[in-house]
């Protein structure tokens, strides 16, 4: 019976992994991406002849921008609060970068590692302790990935109405009058 559980939260558990690096790639393909649109927006940025309507665009594209990237940083770098579980205090989870951390030699994380080992409950909640905080962790990650791709396309689709705005005012000082055409 143990195996099972343990096997069923050691699948989770992976799965949890998985989704938090595919989290992380799309957040870092997303981050280039607008990186590569912005260097080619500053290039034409000074040659625009500005008018209300593009100045108000362009304000919307460096708006959006910056909300796409501050939400990319909430992705890759997720402030998750602490949730407190129940009021009596439970041990470091030494499965977790965190709890890892708080010990200070290699012998005392050793030596609680193999305290808990001994014990098949405290082992399985230590492990699912950890699937809990990881979705969490993909909870917040993704609605800051939401959130990145909604301002991602805002400022895309200003980018996009700014050059057609001024590819339309190019072309219209191209383009004569129908009058003006003899027969």
């Amino acid at each position: 019976m143990i195996d099972k559980d343990f096997t069923a939260l050691f699948h989770v558990l992976s799965s949890e992994q998985q989704i938090l690096q595919r989290t992380d790639q799309k957040a870092f393909t997303i981050l280039s991406i607008l990186g590569v649109f912005m260097v080619f927006f500053m290039i034409h940025f000074t040659k625009m002849e500005f008018n209300w309507f593009i100045f108000i665009m362009t304000i919307i594209y460096f708006l959006s921008a910056l909300m796409t990237i501050i939400q990319l940083v909430l992705v890759i770098v997720p402030r998750v609060r602490k949730d407190k579980f129940n009021t009596k205090k439970r041990p470091e989870n030494p499965t977790f970068f965190a709890g890892i951390a708080k010990f200070s030699t290699p012998e005392s994380y050793a030596a609680h590692l193999q305290k808990i080992s001994g014990d098949p409950d405290k082992v399985y909640q230590l492990f699912a302790t950890q699937v809990f905080s990881l979705g969490k962790i993909n909870q917040y990650k993704n609605i800051a990935l939401k959130r990145s791709i909604l301002f991602f396309v805002s400022a895309i689709t200003s980018e996009l109405i700014i050059i057609m705005s001024l590819a339309w005012t190019i072309a219209m000082g191209w383009l004569k009058p129908v009058t003006d055409i003899a027969f």
